[in-house]
Order: C-alpha cells, then sequence, then structure tokens
C-alpha cells in the first residue's frame, strides 16, 4: 500500500513538472512572438513614415516653386505621360508575331492562292498583316505594283507608329527650359531686392534663390521621367520597322516563288 502511495506521488509530481513545463515554454514562446511583432510593426511604422515624409517634403517643395512654372512643369508631365502611355499601348497591340505570320501566308498561298493568304492577312492585327494584304492585293497585276504597294503603305505604317512622338520630345525639352526660366528670374527677383535694399544680405535672397533652384530641379526631373518613356517608345518602333522590312522582303520572295509555281503548272 504504501508503495501504491509512493508511486502515485511520484507520478503526480512528474505530470506537474510537465505542465509547469509546458507552460513555461509557451510563456516563452508567447513573449518572443510578440517581440518579434512589436518589432516587424515599429519597422513597418518606421517605413510609412519615411515614405510620409518623402511625399510630404516634395509636396512642401513643389508649392515652394511657386504655382505659375511648377503648374506648366506639371502640365508637361501629365501631357507627356498621357501620350507616352497611348503609344506604349498602341505599340505593343501592333505587335506581331512575322515568323508565324509568314509561315501561315505560305501555307495559305501554296494550298489556296491569293485569297486564302488574304484572309489570314485580313484576321491578324498589326502593321506587318496589313503590307502584307497590300502586297497579296496587287500580285495578280505584276511583281513591280505589289513592291510599289509594299513600300508605299510601309510608309503610312511607319506614319502611324511615330504619330505624337514629336509631342514627347517637345515636352522633355520644354521642362527643362521653363525650370530655367524660373531660375533666371528668380534671381532676377533676387537682385531687385538687394538693390532696393541697397545691402548685401542673405535673408533678402535667399528665397527668391531658393525658389529659383525648385523650378529648375522639377523641370530636370519631369525630363528625365519622360526621356525614359521616349527612348522606350523609340526603340520600340525601330524593332517593328526591323519587323516590316524583313517581312517585305519575305513577302516578294513568296510571291516571286507562288508565281512561278503558278506558271510551271500552267505551262505543264
Amino acid at each position: 500500500m504504501k508503495r501504491l502511495f509512493s508511486i502515485l506521488a511520484i507520478t503526480t509530481i512528474m505530470a506537474f513538472g510537465t505542465v509547469n513545463a509546458s507552460t513555461n515554454a509557451f510563456t516563452v514562446e508567447t513573449a518572443t512572438t510578440t517581440a518579434v511583432s512589436a518589432t516587424f510593426q515599429d519597422a513597418s511604422d518606421d517605413e510609412a513614415t519615411a515614405d510620409e515624409s518623402f511625399t510630404q517634403k516634395v509636396k512642401e517643395r513643389f508649392i515652394e516653386g511657386g504655382p505659375f512654372f511648377m503648374g506648366i512643369v506639371l502640365l508637361c508631365l501629365i501631357l507627356g505621360l498621357a501620350i507616352a502611355i497611348e503609344r506604349i499601348i498602341y505599340l505593343n497591340l501592333a505587335t506581331t508575331n512575322t515568323k508565324k505570320l509568314t509561315q501561315d501566308v505560305e501555307d495559305a498561298l501554296n494550298n489556296g492562292g491569293i485569297e486564302q493568304a488574304k484572309e489570314v492577312c485580313r484576321n491578324t492585327k498589326g502593321p506587318v498583316a496589313s503590307i502584307f494584304y497590300q502586297g497579296l492585293d496587287r500580285a495578280d497585276e505584276d511583281l513591280d505594283a505589289a513592291e510599289k504597294a509594299v513600300v508605299a503603305y510601309g510608309g503610312v505604317q511607319m506614319g502611324q507608329l511615330e504619330k505624337n512622338v514629336s509631342w514627347i520630345s517637345l515636352f522633355i525639352a520644354l521642362a527643362p527650359m521653363l525650370g530655367f526660366m524660373g531660375t533666371v528670374l528668380g534671381m532676377i527677383d533676387a537682385f531687385d531686392k538687394i538693390e532696393a535694399a541697397g545691402d548685401m544680405n542673405p535673408s533678402l535672397v535667399a528665397g527668391g534663390i531658393k525658389v529659383a533652384l525648385l523650378t529648375t530641379v522639377f523641370g530636370l526631373i519631369v525630363a528625365i521621367i519622360l526621356q525614359i518613356f521616349y527612348n522606350y517608345i523609340i526603340a520600340k518602333i525601330d524593332s517593328i520597322v526591323n519587323d516590316m522590312e524583313d517581312a517585305s522582303i519575305t513577302l516578294m520572295d513568296l510571291l516571286v516563288r507562288y508565281k512561278y509555281k503558278r506558271t510551271t503548272t500552267v505551262i505543264k
């Protein structure tokens, strides 16, 4: 009986020891989790504060630059970005898988002739397909007529690709020029204050010089942003134009082979 009580006592002590150990482990784990969460929360709060501080500082500098010149510079940025985004969307939609289109047109010529090849071009978007269609539409006349049609319509398509791009280059040049003009006018105003006061007091000219420099900074920022978009658009246009030129040469080769094959068949 005593041995039974001893065993029960030892078991109870072990059980309480296990519970206490589990409780302590849970307490430590909870504290660790709370500490880590607090650390991440503090880091997130610091990052949000930094972002808010940067945005607020940009707004304050923009307002300090003056409404007239800063408003014109902002208008250049808005119009330039609007045109750039429109051109990027248009150019991405105008991009065609030239190899696949050429293969489809060749298969259509071999299987169904000119009309089936024209139908393939009608169902494909992009300037390359339009050039193919113009060349195929005059393939029954002669190869010279088809080549002239391809060249002429290629020029039309290039004009469509480059539409409104010159406006972006205008805003790129105009934004820093407006900034420099604001700088010059601010410096003139500062020297007028010096002349009126008859004394070279830094506090008289500091505000005008700061405003003058802010217009230049924001003008340069606008020009840099638009220049990045402009270079991307020009590179995209060059890529599409190269595809158009290669496709035109390929189309003429296809028409030569098609006419030769048809002539050979008629003679036989």
